[in-house]
């Protein structure tokens, strides 16, 4: 079944849902696990350089506009933790499009 509690810019747009049935018969809906594709899958539109002071949602803001798809740089550099993405100064961070998405021909970052 899929949900359409979440607007089409959330990191769960798009996730199935499932029922379980509660011991006192309740019935509850939740979403199922978000399986996250390999980050080879997500076509590259730029790398950023982490330089201090970098924050995840700063960074979304310039490159997507939007500091609130932050999970997007997390789906593209497979980071379960976002806070790790920043620690390390000199990192190259993906900004990719979303998953599925196929690469923009003649567009570069």
């Amino acid at each position: 079944m899929r949900n359409l509690l979440f607007p089409p810019t959330s990191r769960y747009y798009n996730t199935e849902t499932a029922r379980f049935k509660a011991a006192d018969g309740q019935e509850v809906i939740h979403l199922k696990r978000r399986f996250i594709a390999a980050p080879e899958h997500f076509s590259l539109l730029q790398e950023h350089l982490v330089t201090e002071g970098d924050r995840l949602d700063n960074l979304t803001a310039l490159y997507l506009n939007d500091p609130l798809q932050f999970w997007r740089i997390c789906d593209a550099n497979g980071a379960m933790l976002p806070a790790e993405l920043t620690d390390e100064i000199g990192r190259r961070l993906r900004i990719t499009l979303p998953e599925g998405i196929p690469e923009i021909p003649n567009v570069t970052g």
